[in-house]
């Protein structure tokens, strides 16, 4: 079974598609894991302003160090493939 041209592009888009539902996913995880181990000290029904506040600078710095490191890779992957 030969797929075609049009087919080819189909599948490479929704394995794009797929793979950064899965990145995204993985940096949901790690902002859980991370920000919420180092903020929340008591669990509770509630968040206190202070908790609040360091989930939100914890995410901040979370989200520019994943854009760095998301940033550097493409740029690295496109000198290497002579872009």
């Amino acid at each position: 079974m030969e797929v075609s041209g049009a087919n080819k592009e189909e599948v490479k888009q929704q394995v794009r598609k797929e793979m950064a539902m899965a990145n995204a996913q993985e940096l949901i995880n790690n902002i859980n894991k991370n920000c919420y181990k180092m903020c929340l000290s008591t669990p509770g029904t509630s968040l206190s302003s202070a908790d609040e506040g360091c989930l939100a600078r914890c995410m901040d710095k979370f989200l520019a160090s994943w854009d760095v490191v998301s940033r550097a890779y493409v740029t690295r992957v496109q000198q290497e493939n002579g872009h």
